[in-house]
């Protein structure tokens, strides 16, 4: 069996920021957030946890954020952190926050098609990470491997496999999560050596 373990990222660094002599365009701005103080002491802890023993590889999304939370599994497991822009966050297509519709996130998982300008669909970047999905399981077949990456990109990939009702996150019938995202949100999927899903379990 292999095993993948799809988790978000840590606490950004947001509240203590102050005045931004920047030049970045949003998404430029948004790839280079790291993590806080408390994210990083987050991303530490969490690191810890009995399931995240024996990784055979490590992967995370090119932002900043993810790459600083892969780096504590990674140290743990004694492997390398790889990177992929096919794990980073949805696309939103604006060029400031305020052009963001109030009624956006929920167009975007009721309508897999529903986006803005050049931005990402739900489908989209399921797609993305589907086939990222893909290429790690034959290139590991039979091992275990950790994914950081987005809430949103998370949830839309999860939705290939699971049906998402009233916020909730259901697999096979049984709830598995109640949607209620943090930091560092984990679930481990378990595939069969010909790569069909077994099961989603939410990691406590």
């Amino acid at each position: 069996m292999t095993t993948i373990y799809l988790l978000r990222h840590s606490k950004p660094f947001q509240a203590h920021r102050g005045i931004e002599e920047l030049t970045d365009d949003l998404i430029t701005s948004n790839i280079k957030s790291p993590l806080s103080v408390i994210g990083e002491n987050l991303a530490k802890a969490s690191s810890a946890h009995p399931e995240f023993v024996n990784l055979d590889a490590v992967w995370s999304s090119d932002y900043v954020r993810a790459m600083c939370t892969a780096k504590y599994f990674a140290y743990r497991n004694k492997v390398k952190v790889n990177i992929s822009n096919k794990l980073g966050e949805r696309v939103h297509g604006i060029t400031s926050w305020n052009q963001l519709p109030d009624d956006y996130e929920y167009h975007q998982l009721v309508d897999e098609n529903y986006k803005i300008n050049d931005g990402e669909s739900q489908k989209e970047v399921r797609g993305r990470m589907f086939s990222f999905i893909t290429r790690m399981l034959n290139n590991y077949n039979g091992k275990r491997v950790l994914i950081v990456s987005h809430a949103t990109a998370i949830t839309f990939l999860l939705t290939k496999w699971c049906e998402i009702r009233n916020g909730k996150f259901f697999f096979k019938g049984e709830e598995i999560f109640d949607g209620k995202w943090h930091y560092c949100e984990a679930f481990k999927l378990t595939f069969s050596e010909n790569n069909i899903l077994l099961n989603i379990e939410h990691i406590e």
